[in-house]
């Protein structure tokens, strides 16, 4: 019998309390900690907490020391029971849990309550949350809104970005605000371990990936002020068209709610052909604010102060300002801050240099097009490390790029032939790549050394996820730092 045929009402979540004394099974505790703060958030919440994993107890170690303090919680390991999701009161599924996976339907069918990370934060959130996705950029461009909204604080609340008729309106997003926090799909604080110390009059600034938004759609929950940086096909191995990932990115715009609790805005690139389609779809809603931003929208005192290269990174910032100028950030507090603002790790990092050879570590490129933009940062001659696992991404494109537009590119991972066969079927216009497979990260980055001259960069931007050889793409990016310093210093 479910909760519905027994009469029991399915308790509010926006009340971490009425979780007291539920059963509540977190699925998916993840090898990166995923679930780890959604186990600790209903523990504190007095519930009677089940942890499971397809995963084995060896593989999940990391995680599982992250919540050694916590006697009470029971692990289902190995392996999925049916009979968990049925008795479940509550189940929270990390976002990595396509929304029609087989159990999640049992829960449903029993009457259980489905939600996630993102979406108990976002019932129980107080402040205004601002959400950033896309394709490539966001985590750049989340990390940058933060910071100038706290680094570029305004003295007015006077913003030129909205047109004069939505002044009313914007002066919501204008009123001063308290803390600034970064959390997400980025940074050191998970969602639910900062819920407990955010105020109403804070911001929070959220990266939030395509499976997130899906989770969202459980709880009909969307940020006040959503950002799209751009889309190109990913994850085609879960969603299998790019019009499906297209649509699941959609409900960060489509799930924003038009009330009488302030604006809803909605940002999108002007240099993107589905950003443009839907800043005209909702452009016309009354009660939305839509806007569009450009990389020349940057004027050039403040483009002087950035130091992160390639037009891409341009487009990062004036998707950040654009956010930062709704909440009455001004151009010269932002041109005062910016120079203190450095590139993340992982993304066109700058990691090691000598003999006249820069070496970047951008591996957090994981789609062809991520690799594209990294490889249009850099003028000089480029040797390339790339390659991973098969998201089942299409390559034709990267291998004219790689083709005419590098000096030597090795390969690694499952798509290493692949994209080699890519670079191969280029037309040729001239000189092309070298092309070299290696069978480690360690032997790419000596092949690549020997290979580049002063004057060239050697960037991993490996168009690829990381999961064939490596746990992340941190641990990918890690290793190259090493290896390239190792490289740079010599026997």
């Amino acid at each position: 019998m479910n909760e519905f045929a027994s009469g029991q009402a399915m308790c509010d979540l926006r009340d971490r309390g009425s979780l007291s004394g539920r059963k509540v099974l977190v699925m998916g505790l993840g090898r990166f900690g995923g679930g780890v703060d959604a186990a600790r958030y209903a523990v504190q919440a007095g519930a009677k907490v089940i942890v499971t994993d397809k995963a084995k107890e060896d593989q999940l170690r990391d995680s599982l020391n992250q919540l050694s303090d916590l006697s009470s919680v029971e692990y289902h390991l190995g392996g999925h029971d049916s009979q968990d999701f049925a008795a479940a009161d509550v189940v929270i599924a990390n976002p990595a849990i396509p929304p029609d996976n087989e159990f999640l339907q049992i829960a449903r069918r029993h009457g259980r309550q489905v939600t996630s990370q993102i979406g108990l934060f976002f019932q129980s959130c107080p402040a205004r949350i601002i959400g950033i996705t896309g394709a490539n950029g966001k985590s750049t461009t989340t990390s940058l809104t933060a910071y100038m909204l706290e680094h570029a604080r305004p003295v007015g609340c006077v913003s030129r970005t909205v047109q004069p008729s939505h002044a009313a309106e914007e002066g919501a997003l204008c009123a001063p605000y308290g803390k600034v926090w970064l959390s997400g799909n980025i940074g050191d604080r998970p969602l639910l371990t900062v819920l407990d110390q955010v105020r109403p009059d804070d911001l929070v600034v959220l990266e939030i990936s395509s499976f997130q938004v899906e989770q969202l759609v459980e709880v009909r929950k969307a940020p006040r002020v959503s950002l799209l940086t751009n889309l190109t096909p990913n994850h085609l191995d879960r969603y299998g068209t790019f019009e499906a990932y297209c649509a699941a990115k959609e409900g960060l715009f489509s799930l924003q709610t038009l009330d009488e609790n302030g604006p809803t805005v909605s940002i999108f690139n002007a240099e993107d052909p589905i950003a443009c389609s839907w800043f005209a779809k909702y452009g016309s809603q009354r009660g939305r604010i839509c806007l569009k931003f450009s990389a020349d929208d940057v004027g050039g005192e403040i483009k002087a102060q950035y130091t992160l290269p390639g037009r891409a990174n341009l487009s990062n910032l004036a998707a950040a300002m654009t956010i930062a100028k709704c909440f009455g950030v001004s151009d010269q507090s932002i041109r005062f801050c910016l120079s203190g603002f450095r590139a993340l790790p992982h993304r066109l990092e700058l990691v090691a240099e000598g003999n006249g050879v820069c070496w970047y570590n951008d591996s957090k490129a994981t789609t062809p097009e991520g690799t594209m933009v990294a490889l249009s940062a850099f003028d000089c001659p480029k040797v390339l490390i790339a390659g991973g696992y098969d998201k089942h991404t299409p390559f034709r494109e990267l291998g004219e790029k790689i083709a005419c537009g590098t000096k030597a590119v090795i390969l690694i991972g499952q798509t290493a032939p692949m994209i080699a066969d890519a670079v191969r079927a280029a037309p040729r216009g001239g000189e092309t790549a070298e092309i070299r497979l290696a069978g480690s990260l360690a032997e790419a980055v000596q092949l690549a050394g020997r290979l580049a001259a002063a004057g060239d960069v050697v960037l991993l931007s490996p168009a690829c996820a990381s999961y064939d050889m490596f746990e992340n793409y941190q641990q990918r990016g890690r290793l190259f730092g090493e290896l390239a310093r190792r490289f740079v210093a010599g026997p």
